[in-house]
């Protein structure tokens, strides 16, 4: 995977229908995300027009977007043999010319021109509402064991994004931990000592992250 610092948004996703998928997983899900016309607006819970269903594991100020690289889209494309649309992994950017599941956390990225601002902030975990969508066996252990996870932003400064749009990292912070390393990890205590650098006690990391290096 590639560590440029610079890239593009190639489409913009937001919900087009909620799915059902049973009361046991909440009843309907916001995963069909589909390509629409820009600029959209961003605010600090996400882009104008999208929503989240299930708020305890979607959404929220640290869950406001998520960024997947068309990059990772061609590769599972060539190991599935099939097309992937935007927005099918239920990504609001889809990415292109820059680290996504690499990003480093905290590495903060200008996007347009608009004033957008979003920081990296997490790793997505796969669930079984995301395999329900791809009908593809052993999707979860596939797509987390591939690494390829995509990541999560908050948003420091609201603007608008649209398709074609510059992404731009601005800042990377110097502990070097990235999205995919965090995910990976089965002994956090190298990762958590790297974090202090620039966290103390956790400061400024998004609270699931908190939790897995024992800090909340």
């Amino acid at each position: 995977m590639s560590a440029a610092d610079a890239g593009r948004v190639t489409h913009v996703n937001v919900v087009a229908e909620l799915l059902p998928i049973g009361t046991r997983f909440g009843g309907a899900s916001a995963i069909d995300k589909r390509p629409v016309p820009g600029p959209i607006a961003v605010h600090e819970l996400g882009l104008a027009g999208d929503r989240q269903v299930n708020r305890r594991h979607h959404g929220g100020p640290d869950k406001a977007v998520y960024a997947y690289a068309r990059e990772d889209l061609d590769w599972w494309e060539r190991r599935l043999g099939r097309a992937l649309a935007p927005g099918l992994f239920g990504e609001n950017l889809t990415t292109a010319g820059m680290a996504v599941s690499d990003a480093v956390i905290g590495s903060v990225w200008r996007v347009g021109s608009d004033g957008l601002m979003l920081q990296v902030t997490m790793p997505r975990t796969p669930c079984a509402t995301f395999e329900r969508r791809m009908a593809e066996p052993r999707w979860v252990q596939r797509f987390a064991a591939a690494g390829r996870i995509g990541t999560y932003l908050r948003v420091l400064a609201p603007g608008a994004v649209a398709a074609g749009d510059a992404v731009e990292v601005v800042s990377c912070p110097g502990h070097a931990v990235r999205v995919d390393e965090l995910f990976a990890a089965d002994d956090v205590e190298p990762l958590r000592r790297r974090l202090l650098r620039d966290h103390p006690a956790g400061s400024g990391l998004a609270e699931p992250v908190r939790a897995r290096l024992g800090w909340s």
